[in-house]
């Protein structure tokens, strides 16, 4: 009998990270090391590290893994490693090896159902043309999987959420939703948009990240676990600067809005509530924005697209959708009509 991946998860995807609003105090209670090669530590909530080796080149490193989104073990594999890829394109930087992380019990799944998880990850990389070197596996009757990152880029070319100025466009590159995806198939709701979530969830960031570069992005960061707002409350926060949404813009993968339409609210995940509970902090919401496109900008959403802060003139480079604007106000504070 074949075991549905889900089943075995609390959370699915990047809805099984520990909430923002939990984290922030921990992180800050850390102690910090003065060191003049680190480029980009944890102070700013970034997608990666990035340490200075010589003048010319520079460490990127990051590390993602979670629970599954989906049941078929090789699009998992996909998935994951799609995400953790990505955060290293959200600091403009391009990957190079990888390791991969592995919690699985072989006595429940099998080896067969490891080996696709891996096969997945692995056709992943190998088209992001990144070398798996290697991993660490544990028993954990609980599946996760995803990988360790190293990229490399050039010190002055270095990307990072903290970089916005007042007036950038906001071009956000993939549209949201597979938390709600993933939520509805858990729960036996008709109609997920399954194929479409996870041909948004398999697409590398690789490209959305050299037309931001080419563009000349002054911030970048990607969309996963926090949602959309929580991403950009970190952006906007470390840019000094607020920011405006609007809500109709921002796009849903197809099929999407009618599950948050729900009156009953089954598609809304866990993580997400979390994230909306959080962003009710920092964020103000019009009267007139529907309920399910509230929900949508607090997806919690897995292997999203990249969000960039670019010159207004310069974001029809990006391939994306305008969603807004920073402005000048209270830092990290979101405005969403």
């Amino acid at each position: 009998m074949v075991v549905p991946l889900t089943s075995l998860s609390h959370g699915a995807g990047c809805g099984c990270k520990l909430p923002a609003a939990a984290l922030a105090p921990v992180l800050a209670a850390l102690p910090r090391r003065s060191d003049t090669n680190v480029l980009v530590g944890f102070d700013t909530a970034d997608d990666a590290g990035v340490y200075r080796l010589t003048d010319d080149l520079a460490l990127v490193q990051t590390v993602d893994f979670f629970t599954p989104i989906v049941d078929d073990p090789f699009d998992f594999g996909r998935i994951a490693a799609t995400n953790a890829l990505s955060d290293v394109y959200a600091m403009g930087a391009r990957p190079v090896s990888a390791l991969n992380l592995v919690a699985f019990s072989l006595a429940d799944l099998g080896e067969e159902v490891l080996s696709e998880i891996l096969r997945g990850g692995a056709e992943v990389a190998s088209d992001a043309g990144v070398a798996v070197l290697g991993g660490h596996s544990i028993d954990d009757r609980e599946p996760k999987f995803g990988m360790a990152v190293t990229g490399v880029v050039h010190p002055d070319r270095v990307l990072t959420n903290r970089g916005g100025q007042p007036g950038d466009a906001l071009v956000l590159t993939k549209p949201l939703g597979a938390g709600a995806v993933s939520t509805a198939l858990k729960r036996g709701l008709p109609a997920a948009p399954l194929t479409a979530a996870v041909e948004v969830m398999t697409t590398l960031n690789r490209d959305a990240a050299a037309a931001a570069q080419a563009a000349g992005a002054h911030a970048l960061t990607d969309v996963t676990g926090f949602g959309l707002l929580g991403h950009l409350h970190e952006l906007a926060h470390a840019s000094g600067l607020a920011a405006e949404v609007r809500a109709a813009a921002v796009p849903a993968i197809d099929g999407v809005l009618a599950l948050l339409e729900d009156p009953e609210e089954r598609a809304v995940a866990g993580g997400t509530r979390r994230n909306r509970a959080h962003a009710e902090q920092f964020t103000s919401f019009a009267p007139g924005v529907p309920e399910a496109r509230r929900w949508l900008v607090c997806d919690a959403m897995t292997s999203g697209g990249l969000l960039a802060a670019v010159a207004p003139g310069r974001a029809g480079a990006l391939p994306g959708t305008v969603i807004g604007r920073l402005v000048a106000g209270p830092a990290g504070t979101i405005t969403v009509n």
